[in-house]
């Protein structure tokens, strides 16, 4: 699913965020990317969206290279892959089924689609009872189920978590790890940064660290 070899990206030349990493991650593996804050963890899952671009090296996701493709590509390319962030990063305005249909809305889904998706990826998570409330009237926990709903109901073949749990106490965090278990059992490739190891010793997981910006161990 995701194959990279010597990724390096600088930033004014001199600064390495990330420095010849090499990569494979087989379809429907369910993967950690850990590391201390400044590794490189979230810049490698944004070139991994698209949103930003190696200074050298190659990334193939999905049989795609992502240097390769033209803007219009890339957004194609982004409607198969589902990004969970750490802030959640709901609309407030909106309430909880607004949210998760938005997605589908740009997509230019019909309607009928939009509501079937969303209320069965909701209930998925457990929300479907929630649907109408805001996301400033949901608990953490709540927000981020809401936020990988939004992210899987366009059925994504790859998801990318950039420290979903970072902002939630040590139980929620193993209700959030299970969703995306779940999620791995259905056989979507799921990876997820985190610095989080007790986190990650409990998920049990394949694992791999990064160290200013290079793998530490073995990947």
């Amino acid at each position: 699913m995701i194959d990279i070899d010597g990724l390096s990206r600088r930033y004014g030349g001199a600064i390495s965020a990330l420095d010849d990493v090499t990569l494979h991650v087989g379809r429907g593996e369910f993967v950690f990317l850990t590391g201390p804050s400044g590794a490189g963890k979230s810049t490698l899952l944004r070139i991994l969206i698209g949103q930003e671009v190696p200074t050298s090296g190659r990334v193939v996701v999905d049989g795609k290279d992502l240097s390769a493709l033209k803007p219009a590509d890339i957004q194609r390319y982004r409607r198969t892959v589902g990004f969970v962030f750490q802030d959640f990063k709901l609309v407030p305005r909106k309430t909880v089924f607004e949210n998760v249909m938005f997605a589908l809305r740009i997509l230019g889904v019909p309607d009928v689609q939009q509501r079937r998706k969303t209320f069965q990826v909701l209930k998925w998570v457990g929300l479907q009872h929630r649907a109408t409330a805001y996301p400033i009237e949901l608990s953490g926990g709540e927000q981020q189920r809401v936020a990988i709903a939004r992210a899987l109901v366009n059925e994504p073949v790859l998801v990318l978590a950039d420290e979903p749990t970072g902002n939630l106490d040590p139980d929620l965090a193993i209700e959030i790890m299970d969703l995306f278990r779940d999620m791995n059992a259905g056989g979507t490739t799921v990876l997820v940064a985190t610095h989080d190891r007790e986190l990650i010793r409990r998920v049990g997981r394949r694992t791999v660290a990064l160290d200013h910006g290079r793998i530490a161990r073995p990947a």
